[in-house]
């Protein structure tokens, strides 16, 4: 049966039955998808890249249950399809290591912490404010910290592991913070500086950073460039703009590729050098 087949009536039916957690439902659902076999599998890869994280959620257990997936390919096909979100790209990315990583617990983790946050912000409260608590739930309740004794441990840029160990590097931290933030509704950005990352806020008059790296110690501008001047760089204005989401993760699989490689794991360390340059191609054709 091709795609084609599967007419936008019977998505949107679908669409409307994939959060049902009947037993009988579920059942009807896998025997169904079964039938359909390849645009079941496209399908339900899509809906995981679906806003609706809940949809995305249950899509992503179906893929599992039926063995459809292949999260290389699946990976692959989020890079292809310039629909950058930081929480399925890290997800997915995350799947091409562990392919049995459980998407639900992971989602409900940063769910967790975004709730506790909640419930210690008094509004109306500040965005510097709302980052304080977030600070205090991530680094000290949570116990969350840079590695930095197994640095290059690959681990590090993994969601789920980091989540699991409550330990990572600047971006894989940074990630997280930006992934709670966004449940509590705060504008902040990921900032990749040259051999460093921070999460940044430009909503208030004057811009500032949290090196969550740092346990999210919160930096100025004149700050950040201090920062950058002691690792031997000379710091530029545009050090300081948002990364969007495609080089955020593109960055992740070239730390990956280089700690692969550093652990002698030559297979995940080239499968991770192709997708660095699937997000190069992807972006120079769209681009040229």
């Amino acid at each position: 049966m091709e795609h084609e087949t599967l007419s936008a009536a019977d998505r949107e039916a679908l669409l409307n039955l994939l959060d049902d957690r009947s037993v009988a439902v579920r059942k009807a659902l896998l025997a169904h998808f079964t039938k359909l076999g390849e645009p079941a599998s496209q399908f339900l890869q899509e809906v995981t890249r679906h806003p609706n994280r809940i949809l995305a959620r249950h899509a992503a257990w179906y893929l599992e249950e039926l063995k459809f997936n292949d999260p290389a390919a699946e990976f692959r096909g989020f890079i292809r399809s310039l629909n950058y979100e930081l929480e399925t790209g890290i997800l997915l990315l995350s799947r091409t290591v562990n392919p049995d990583l459980d998407v639900g617990a992971c989602c409900a983790e940063i769910d967790q912490i975004a709730e506790r946050c909640r419930e210690l912000i008094s509004h109306p409260a500040t965005t510097r404010e709302q980052c304080r608590v977030l600070n205090r739930v991530l680094f000290h309740e949570w116990g969350f910290h840079g590695n930095v004794e197994h640095y290059t441990d690959p681990k590090n840029s993994l969601l789920d592991q980091v989540l699991g160990r409550r330990k990572g590097i600047p971006i894989s931290l940074s990630i997280v913070y930006l992934l709670v933030a966004n449940r509590l509704g705060l504008e902040l950005e990921p900032v990749g500086l040259p051999g460093h990352f921070v999460v940044g806020c430009f909503e208030e008059a004057a811009p500032f950073f949290i090196d969550v790296f740092d346990r999210g110690v919160f930096l100025d501008p004149d700050e950040v460039f201090d920062l950058l001047r002691s690792h031997h760089v000379v710091p530029k204005v545009t050090d300081l703009m948002p990364t969007p989401v495609r080089e955020v993760l593109c960055r992740c699989c070239r730390n990956l590729a280089n700690h692969f490689a550093t652990a002698n794991d030559a297979e995940h360390a080239r499968l991770f050098a192709s997708f660095v340059e699937e997000f190069e191609a992807t972006y120079a054709r769209h681009t040229t």
